[in-house]
């Protein structure tokens, strides 16, 4: 069964509402909007073909006190100013019922980036993280079904440690967001 959020368009933020409701990690966002440089010319050149298309759609399923967020957000919406894609901001409080419908591995994780169509028919999404950092925690999840297990913060303190390096230093991972959106976006 597809999924439609077309009672969703036209009801989130604007991106520079989002920005400027934020109480948490402003400062943060912000710098990684900043550090955003194209790595390779030619996804630079697919995002801004895109504004030949006016069917594309985007909703992002955020909060501002998400590390995830505030890490990889920057990245996408630097990738999506170029290519005239509406863009809307979901607080993820505020909608569950779309949370509900983009779990990972039967969990909450955000940010989710939602395309569809303009008349709201979810062609593809993607998050909460580059495939190679959320690889991390889909194998620790496997490892560590139990959450109430006697070692399982101590586990996943180590886990997210280990994202943390597969994130790597400065801004490189930023490059695999707009090569995997550049995928996705290849696909419709």
């Amino acid at each position: 069964m597809s999924k439609n959020l077309s009672s969703k368009l036209n009801k989130g933020l604007s991106p520079e509402q989002f920005i400027g409701a934020m109480t948490k990690n402003q400062d943060k966002f912000n710098e990684w909007y900043e550090a955003f440089t194209w790595a390779d010319e030619a996804d630079k050149e697919f995002f801004e073909s895109l504004n030949n298309r006016d069917d594309l759609r985007c909703l992002i399923l955020a909060a501002d006190w998400c590390g995830d967020v505030i890490r990889n957000v920057p990245a996408v919406l630097r990738a999506l100013e170029i290519s005239g894609i509406p863009t809307e901001f979901l607080i993820k409080e505020e909608h569950p019922d779309v949370m509900a419908q983009f779990l990972t591995m039967g969990g909450e994780a955000i940010p989710v980036v939602i395309f569809t169509d303009f008349s709201g028919f979810v062609l593809g999404h993607w998050g909460p993280r580059p495939a190679h950092v959320q690889a991390v925690m889909n194998q620790f999840k496997l490892e560590n079904p139990d959450r109430e297990a006697p070692d399982y913060q101590d586990k996943i303190k180590v886990a997210r440690e280990e994202m943390g390096r597969q994130y790597g230093e400065g801004t490189g991972y930023q490059a695999v967001i707009v090569k995997e959106l550049r995928d996705l976006l290849s696909t419709f």
